[in-house]
């Protein structure tokens, strides 16, 4: 009777020690069953492809249009340097018939055909508010180009944000099934020490309990990993299936100074340009108000001809009778708008004041581009940091719950000191996954915020290659 019972005491600990190497070990088993489920059917979008699915998107689009419709109103306010031709035809024909009776003179009758032709040539040799037009024009076709810039380097930066949000909660499910093997192993440890007799029925409860929060747990990630998808269809203008590259790596290196960022972002913003467009708008269009109190001088040319058949005011008509006559008047005028009452004076005003106030928001953008390009800059080194210290931690967290679980099978460790190391084990994956994610974000930021390209290699302050061991450039990637 005694055998019996002490078999089962000393077999335990070695199934239980076998148990848990097998679910540390199932991170690998994990990463080889997402290669196998892998269908070549689907078609696979890499992180490098995504600017090209972005040109597809519904708003790029409407903002070419708007690139399309400013060049079209340059071109037509450049055509008013040019000579305009206009036609004119004052009935086409015109028939005219009647009689003049006067009581003491014979009656006069009217019955003609005519038509009355003229050609208008009109060139405008000096008109000051041309000028401002094309102007204005020039500057605007340059506003809605920035703008599309603008608005394709944003849909790149949150297509690539959303790009690694998936990629993230694919990560968070793999953390999650982790977590999961892990309890199932408490949990069949917990029962199998009760059934030997050297357990309890509390530390069943406890390993069930911490089995359903992390099956919970994990269906919560599966949805959101499923959002995120749909997210990252809708930006991309993708209708079918898809798959990416799902395990999490670091996309490049920043070997930027801070203040090389700041300058040159500064210096190559769009939106600032735009400020300053639109600080040009404003003059032009207030000196367009002084032009329209400046003459206007052009040269006209009107052809004009009649042709008619019958007569007007005879006796006796000749329908057959014909004429034609035509004159050609060739004249340089002078048109000049004096005086307004004050109208086009305090228009002009007005657009001054609001040129000046382009300055001050020129100003405040920059202090906020300034904040930015800092703040992401920082947070990629903090991020650079985290990811250290969070695989450090994972190592120490593995190791950790290697040993609790070895304390826990010989009896001098209880259930809930192993759940909380796997807990801690999980956290400490959790920490890494949202390090990488985050540093990422951080390059695509920067990239977005500066005009500077990420690097492949990873270089120092002096821009050599490290060896220092705790650097990121160190890390496998």
């Amino acid at each position: 009777m005694f055998r019996r019972v002490i078999n089962p005491i000393l077999f335990l600990p070695l199934a239980l020690s076998i148990n848990s190497i097998n679910v540390l070990s199932s991170e690998t088993k994990n990463n080889i069953d997402n290669v196998l489920e892998e269908k070549s059917n689907i078609p696979f979008i890499d992180y490098q492809e995504i600017e090209k699915f972005v040109l597809n998107n519904q708003e790029l689009k409407s903002l070419q249009n708007l690139v399309t419709s400013a060049s079209f109103n340059l071109s037509s306010k450049i055509a008013k340097r040019y000579p305009s031709l206009d036609f004119q035809a004052n009935g086409l024909p015109q028939y005219t018939s009647g009689k003049n009776y006067i009581s003491n003179s014979q009656t006069l009758k009217t019955s003609q055909l005519t038509n009355n032709p003229s050609l208008i040539i009109k060139w405008d040799l000096i008109k000051p508010l041309r000028g401002s037009e094309i102007k204005v024009a020039k500057e605007n076709l340059k506003i809605v180009k920035n703008n599309y810039e603008i608005k394709k380097k944003d849909l790149i930066q949150e297509a690539r944000m959303r790009y690694h949000k998936y990629q993230k909660s694919n990560q968070d499910i793999e953390n999650k099934k982790f977590t999961l093997d892990l309890s199932i192993t408490s949990l069949n440890n917990a029962k199998a020490k009760l059934e030997a007799g050297i357990g309890t029925k509390f530390e069943v409860l406890e390993a069930e309990a911490q089995l359903s929060r992390d099956k919970q747990s994990l269906n919560e990630k599966k949805i959101e990993h499923e959002i995120n998808k749909i997210s990252l269809k809708e930006i991309l203008n993708i209708n079918g299936n898809f798959t990416i590259n799902q395990k999490q790596n670091l996309i490049g290196f920043w070997n930027h100074r801070l203040n090389k960022n700041i300058n040159i972002g500064l210096d190559q913003n769009l939106s600032l340009k735009n400020i300053l467009l639109q600080e040009s708008i404003k003059k032009s269009q207030a000196n367009s108000f002084l032009s329209q109190n400046k003459p206007n001088i052009y040269i006209s040319n009107t052809f004009s001809g009649t042709f008619s058949k019958g007569e007007s005011l005879k006796t006796d008509i000749d329908h057959k009778k014909t004429q034609s006559n035509y004159t050609n008047t060739i004249s340089l005028n002078f048109a000049w708008n004096i005086f307004s009452g004050g109208q086009n004076k305090n228009s002009y005003k007005s657009k001054l004041a609001d040129a000046e106030a382009e300055k001050y928001a020129f100003k405040n953008l920059q202090n906020i581009l300034r904040t930015k390009i800092s703040k992401a800059y920082l947070n990629l080194k903090l991020n650079e940091q985290k990811i250290i210290s969070s695989l450090k931690e994972i190592e120490s967290s593995k190791e950790s719950v290697r040993l609790t679980r070895l304390r826990y099978e010989v009896g001098i460790s209880t259930l809930k000191d192993v759940l909380v190391r796997q807990s801690e084990l999980s956290n400490a994956k959790s920490k890494h996954i949202n390090a990488l994610y985050s540093y990422n974000l951080n390059l695509d930021e920067l990239e977005r915020l500066t005009f500077l390209d990420k690097s492949k290699n990873c270089n120092d302050n002096n821009n050599n290659r490290t060896n220092d061991k705790d650097s990121i450039c160190n890390l496998p990637r």
